[in-house]
This record gives structure tokens, sequence and C-alpha cells, in this order.
């Protein structure tokens, strides 16, 4: 009975921390999100008439930029809005593919991992076999098309 209430009382404990520091997150997201959009839209104001074609280039750049930013913050806002979800089903921390659950300083790193540290790596390494093997199928069909 005490080691039930004990095994209890770690879960909602790790509950509780994932909880805050996916929240502070969260938080901290948003607001940056929040601060790039108003900075974009009050730098996009400024007046472009005096600006010569390179300096109009390295402005869209910039802007681009900045887009970027605000495009990858967006996401994985999303996803920690997502993991956010799973804890209150009583998913989140465990591993997308084996069930197992994944390691908290996995988690203190990457609020939003779906995988443990084993089944992400084999999932990386499948993956840059996939790229290197079309890569490969790619170069030689060039190699035949030529020698046609």
């Amino acid at each position: 009975m005490a080691t039930t209430k004990s095994r209890t009382a770690a879960k909602t404990s790790r509950y509780n921390e994932l909880r805050k520091m996916l929240e502070e997150r969260r938080r901290e997201l948003s607001n940056e999100v929040q601060g790039k959009i108003r900075d974009v839209r009050a730098e996009g104001g400024k007046d472009r008439d005096v600006l010569d074609p390179g300096e109009s280039s390295e402005v869209d750049i910039q802007e681009d930029i900045e887009f970027a930013l605000i495009q990858m913050k967006g996401e994985t806002l999303i996803k920690v809005n997502e993991a956010l979800r799973r804890l209150e089903d009583g998913t989140y921390g465990n591993c997308f593919e084996c069930g197992d659950e994944i390691a908290g300083p996995r988690l203190r790193a990457l609020p939003f991992a779906v995988r443990c540290k084993d089944c992400e790596e084999a999932r990386e390494t499948a993956e840059q076999r996939e790229r290197q093997l079309v890569r490969r199928s790619g170069s030689s069909a060039l190699f035949f098309d030529m020698a046609s």
C-alpha cells in the first residue's frame, strides 16, 4: 500500500513538473512570436523609397529571415500545445514507438519529444539510409540516361 502511494506521489510530482515546464515554454514562445510579429509590422511600415536596390534587397532578406523565425517558433508552439494535450490525456512522456517512458532529461531539453532517445536515433538512421538510397538511385539513373 505504501509503495502504491509513493508511486502515485511520484507520478503526480512528475506530472506537475512537466506541466509547469510546458506551460512556461508555451508562455515564452507565445511572447516571442507576438514580439517578433510586432517588430516585423513596425519595420514593414518604414518608407522604402530612400533605399537603393542593394539596401532594399538586404531588407527583403532580413524580413524573410524574421518570417522564417516566426514560423519556426509558431511550429514549436504548436508542438508544445500538443504535448500539453498529451499530458492531459496521460500519454505524454511515453515513446510513440516502443511505449517506454521518455527520460526526464530528454523531456527537459526537448519538452515536445515523442520518442525516447533510442527510437529517435533509430528513426534518424533509417531516414539517413533512405536519403542515401534515393541519392544513389537518382545518380545511377542520371548515369544511365547519359550512357544511352
